[in-house]
């Protein structure tokens, strides 16, 4: 693994899958649960050229590097800072062959790599639409948390544009829109094919919902069961340890 030099907070996370690691600045935004989860639902086979549409430090992209076959990973993000995080994670690993990070507008992914070209497209948006609650709109945690810079329609729209005909779209969000994702995602011609709700206990409703597309797919979609996280307090559930690395 290639020597780093880390900047001013910054520290190295080992991301307990087949020896990575990732840098990450602890005043910046941090990746969560919610894309380590996206890494598992998504589905790439050998060959496969993925694109991860805002980015971040790359987390997505590195995971996938070792969950599957996919022969190249390009990651889009529009923050310079945290483009030049996810770069050199990728060297520090060693993919620079297979992870390509490029520093660039989500609403100009069809642009910046052309109509129909990716097998796979992946996305852990903004969650929150930009009015809620938004404090300081330049702020690296509030563009990573809140629609500044893409809406959800961008990021669906421009996964649409990108994919090939039957190429898949993997999707990461809140409950509390999922009518939108879906609404939308078939307005794109992006049929909903898999659906997997993420739940903190058995018991509270849930915080995440994972979402399959396929591009021109026929009408069908199958419901998976719940995905807990905890079993109690601290303790996660087996299928999180066993399947996630928790």
């Amino acid at each position: 693994m290639a020597e780093t030099e880390l900047r001013e907070n910054e520290r190295i996370d080992d991301l307990q899958r087949s020896g990575l690691k990732i840098i990450q600045n602890s005043k910046r935004f941090c990746f969560g649960m919610d894309a380590v989860l996206l890494s598992g639902f998504a589905r790439a086979k050998q060959g496969d050229q993925v694109l991860d549409l805002g980015t971040g430090t790359g987390i997505i992209p590195i995971l996938l590097s070792a969950k599957t076959q996919a022969e190249k990973l390009t990651g889009l993000e529009i923050q310079q800072e945290s483009a030049h995080m996810a770069r050199r994670s990728v060297a520090m690993n060693a993919l620079e062959d297979r992870i390509t990070i490029v520093t660039g507008d989500i609403r100009e992914a069809k642009a910046l790599f052309g109509a129909s070209v990716f097998d796979v497209v992946t996305s852990n948006p903004p969650y929150m639409i930009a009015d809620h609650g938004l404090k300081n709109p330049t702020d690296e945690k509030t563009i990573a948390r809140h629609e500044v810079l893409c809406t959800l329609k961008d990021v669906i729209s421009q996964a649409a544009a990108v994919l090939k005909p039957g190429g898949h779209f993997y999707l990461v969000h809140r409950p509390f829109r999922l009518a939108e994702i879906m609404t939308l995602m078939c307005a794109y011609r992006l049929e909903p094919k898999r659906m997997r709700l993420v739940y903190p206990y058995a018991d509270k409703e849930p915080v995440m919902v994972l979402v399959e597309g396929v591009r021109g797919g026929n009408p069908r979609m199958s419901v998976e069961k719940p995905l807990i996280i905890y079993d109690k307090s601290g303790v996660y559930t087996e299928e999180l340890r066993i399947d996630y690395g928790y």
